[in-house]
């Protein structure tokens, strides 16, 4: 009997470390499940859809997560989807307010005030009359009566409610929700666990940790010249990134030639009324949120050099980069850059350190 003990004793100590032996191998097997990086293609927000993420969870239920998540932007900060919660308000059909467009309301009005007014999500009149928010563009823009009723300051939130001091403000968040769209999609990956991801929704981006090769996420700053209109096609500066957001402004895509023979650029000035043409051709702005970043390089392309750069010395302090493509003699281009950007660049000859 004590034979026959010690064989099952012997038995079941054999199959205890099968048993073992198949669970490593399976958790073995998991961990280089996840250690696999997925990628997702599509569209949203009308713009393309690009994600790398190193996660089990398939690429069919991402991709499910970010229709939702374009889905819900769409209806509540949409200014070309009439049925939107933004449309509505923008019509005086209702004050009532999403945590969404709370969120937009209070960076943006951060924004306006370090920029002096240039930066202003109340400038939708001016956008919708010279033709860059859906309509036909007015080339007889009456630009006074416009102003009567842009300005930051003629808006609050109070009780989850908005107040106009003017019924007649309406809001265009086209300058920042697209990056609040990458942060709400980057924070629904790090909800599934994912350290290493990178997201890029229209160029905006914002990355954690490392790509597929260990090492810093690459993303490319585009060439500033009127006609670029592919993607990617024309790459200026590549920057190496890691745990923080990226956005690009620039007036070479969004525009048109006027009656007048004119350039029309989609950047306004809220405070003067007309198309901000500077010598800035494109700001980059790498900064902790691509909210901040989408917001502020709209805010730089509207001040223009001197005062961009003066701006961007301040906001070091806040973890906000930036590098400046701006005109130069000729065709040549000047780039000015933040110190602490240095070690992501490629190559820095003959760049100025702001």
């Amino acid at each position: 009997m004590r034979r026959g003990v010690n064989a099952i004793s012997y038995l079941s100590k054999v199959s205890g470390l099968m048993l073992l032996m198949v669970a490593f191998v399976c958790l073995a097997g998991c961990r280089h499940q996840q250690a696999e990086y997925v990628r997702v293609e599509g569209s949203m927000l009308g713009t393309f859809l690009h994600l790398s993420a190193q996660t089990s969870v398939s690429s069919a239920e991402i991709y499910e997560r970010m229709m939702r998540i374009d889905s819900m932007a769409k209806a509540s900060m949409s200014i070309f989807d009439k049925n939107s919660l933004l449309s509505r308000i923008n019509r005086g059909e209702t004050d009532s307010l999403d945590e969404h467009i709370v969120f937009n309301i209070t960076l943006a009005e951060r924004v306006s005030r370090l920029s002096g007014g240039v930066y202003d999500v109340t400038v939708k009149p001016l956008v919708e009359a010279y033709g860059f928010a859906g309509k036909n563009p007015d080339f007889k823009v009456n630009v006074d009566s416009l102003l009567e009723f842009v300005g930051y300051d003629k808006i609050s939130v109070r009780d989850g409610r908005l107040v106009k001091s003017d019924r007649r403000v309406q809001l265009d968040f086209n300058s920042i929700a697209k990056g609040y769209v990458v942060d709400l999609a980057a924070e629904a990956l790090e909800q599934w666990g994912i350290e290493n991801y990178m997201v890029d929704i229209g160029g905006e981006v914002r990355c954690k940790g490392v790509n597929p090769k260990g090492m810093a996420w690459r993303v490319g700053i585009e060439t500033p010249f009127d006609g670029n209109d592919v993607p990617g096609a024309y790459i200026q500066q590549v920057l190496s990134l890691n745990d923080c957001a990226m956005a690009t402004s620039g007036n070479y895509r969004r525009y048109y030639i006027d009656n007048q023979g004119r350039k029309v650029a989609h950047t306004i000035n809220p405070q003067t009324g007309q198309s901000a043409i500077t010598d800035l051709l494109s700001a980059t702005v790498v900064a902790p949120t691509c909210a901040e970043a989408d917001a502020f390089g709209t805010m730089f392309m509207a001040l223009g050099k001197e005062r961009a750069i003066e701006l961007a010395r301040e906001l070091e302090s806040e973890g906000v980069m930036v590098y400046f493509i701006t005109s130069g003699e000729g065709d040549e281009f000047e780039i000015y850059y933040s110190k602490q950007l240095a070690s992501a660049l490629k190559q820095i000859e003959g760049f100025n350190a702001i």
